[in-house]
Parts: structure tokens; C-alpha cells; sequence
């Protein structure tokens, strides 16, 4: 027959039992919420990530564009200075003609003025054509400052 002993072995080892489950359900319950928990935080992350994905798309697409509109702009500069180097290669006696119709048309303007302010015309425009003789012997051109 079962004894007293034995029934109180078997109850203290139910006991027992009954208290592993309890910590075993309440680790379990705890496992659960911080699964729960990570899981919430991946999704965000997720969407965080897809963001930023976007996002560096977006930024590339601004890059490349901001190249494109560079190099645009430099193909324009080039186009502009080789049209400049060809004008000036094909007329180099264009700004010695130049200085000549400033110089006629000086005459003609002192030729017209009142004798008193005469004078000091005439030196003014002495200054002007020396100033212009002196950009044609240091070989500055006009066109050289059109593409700023």
C-alpha cells in the first residue's frame, strides 16, 4: 500500500512542479513581450531603412543631375572660348581698325567742340588712345573679358 511518507513525497514533488511551471509561464510571458517588443522595433527599423534607401536615391539623383548641370555649363564655357580663340585667330587686325574709327571719331568730336573745352578734350582723349595702345601692345583683347 502507499504509505504517508509517500504521499507527502509526491505532494511536496507536485509542489514543486507546480512552482516550475509558474517561473517557467512567467519567463515565458516575459520572453513573449520582449519578442513582442523587438519585433515593433524591427518594423520601425524597416521603415527607417526603406527611408533612407529613398532618401540616398534621392541624393544621387540630385548629384547626378548637379554633375550633368556642370558639365553642361563647362561644354557652354568651352563653346564660348573656342568661338572667342577662333574670332580672334580669324581678325587680328580688328582692334587696330577699332582704334582707328575711335581715333576719326575723336577728331570729328574735337573738331566739333567749343574752342575753351577743346583743349581739355583733347587731352582727355590723348589719355583714352594711349590706353587703348597700351591694352593693344600687352595684346589685351576686349572679348577676352565677355565670358565673365
Amino acid at each position: 500500500m502507499v504509505s504517508l511518507e509517500q504521499v507527502k513525497l509526491l505532494e511536496s514533488k507536485v509542489s514543486r512542479m507546480i512552482e516550475y511551471v509558474k517561473k517557467v509561464n512567467e519567463e515565458n510571458k516575459k520572453l513573449k513581450d520582449k519578442l513582442d517588443s523587438y519585433e515593433k522595433r524591427t518594423g520601425e527599423l524597416e521603415v527607417l531603412f526603406q527611408r533612407f534607401k529613398d532618401d540616398q536615391g534621392r541624393i544621387e539623383d540630385g548629384i547626378l543631375a548637379a554633375l550633368d548641370l556642370l558639365n553642361q555649363f563647362e561644354d557652354t564655357v568651352e563653346t564660348k572660348l573656342g568661338s572667342t580663340e577662333n574670332a580672334q585667330q580669324e581678325a587680328p587686325a580688328a582692334p587696330a581698325a577699332k582704334t582707328q574709327v575711335k581715333a576719326v571719331a575723336r577728331e570729328e568730336e574735337a573738331a566739333e567742340m567749343p574752342e575753351e573745352a577743346g583743349e581739355e578734350q583733347e587731352e582727355f582723349i590723348d589719355l583714352i588712345s594711349e590706353a587703348s595702345m597700351d591694352e593693344e601692345d600687352q595684346g589685351i583683347s576686349s572679348t577676352e573679358l565677355d565670358i565673365f
